[in-house]
């Protein structure tokens, strides 16, 4: 059987293994993402910017998302959120493009949400903002969202690094997701009511997870991991007294 020693050791090594994970969870549930991530081609669909607050001595008051250029997104509307302004800037169309009937020279090119006093994004709490986007390019068309979060102290972090091929994932990540394919059923997208359009979710957006699904799934493993790393070292503690114990009797 493994000495007491050997298996003090062990236990020592599992909880700093599990630890390592806890921490890696927490770090990657803290970044700026986009939901959902798969959307189909042709579609009205809602986007979740989700925003975590990173500075433990300042409050994030302002984000700004670059809205994809060489797909540009025709109709972009934002859902109120008490104690922020939304804003949404175009820019000029290389070419016109035909939206429903109507022939366009400009689209949507920047989202603006900026906070009100007292309503700023503080220490270890998220804002999540949506913007109802549309119709979506060809099903396999990677769209980058940029974001840039502005805090009170000035403090400009820029979320605009692309994953590389290597597959390790940069400081501050680039959102993005991928369009699929249509759903086939012939259904007609309807012009957008008034200035925006309505949103028509698709099959494949609706079986997606809402944002808050999707960042309960690896706080509740992180959570669970911290909870077997504290018991694991719990035991690994009470080994080792046990075998100081038989130490010091002998």
């Amino acid at each position: 059987m493994p000495s007491i020693r050997r298996r003090t050791r062990i236990a020592t090594v599992a909880v700093a293994a599990l630890a390592l994970v806890v921490l890696t969870a927490a770090a990657a549930s803290a970044h700026v993402h986009v939901d959902p991530d798969e959307t189909a081609a042709g579609e009205f669909t809602v986007l979740t910017v989700r925003v975590p607050n990173e500075s433990a001595t300042a409050e994030t008051r302002q984000v700004v998302v670059d809205l994809p250029t060489d797909h540009p997104l025709l109709s972009v509307s934002t859902k109120p959120i008490p104690g922020w302004t939304a804003a949404v800037v175009k820019a000029p169309l290389p070419e016109p493009v035909d939206f429903f009937g109507t022939t366009l020279t400009e689209a949507p090119a920047t989202v603006t949400w900026t906070a009100t006093a007292g309503s700023e994004i503080a220490d270890g709490q998220f804002q999540e903002f949506e913007i109802s986007v549309g119709p979506l390019p060809d099903d396999g068309t990677e769209l980058a969202f940029p974001t840039h979060q502005v805090y009170t102290d000035g403090t400009v972090v820029d979320w605009t690094e692309p994953t590389p091929d290597s597959g390790e994932e940069p400081e501050h990540p680039l959102p993005t997701f991928t369009t699929t394919a249509a759903d086939g059923e012939g259904h007609d997208h309807a012009a957008p009511a008034g200035a925006e359009a309505t949103p028509t979710v698709s099959a494949a957006a609706t079986a997606t997870p809402t944002a808050s699904e999707q960042e309960d799934q690896p706080d509740t493993i992180a959570r669970t991991l911290a909870v077997v790393a504290l018991a694991l070292g719990g035991a690994a503690l009470v080994v080792a007294l046990a075998a100081r114990g038989r130490r010091a009797g002998a």
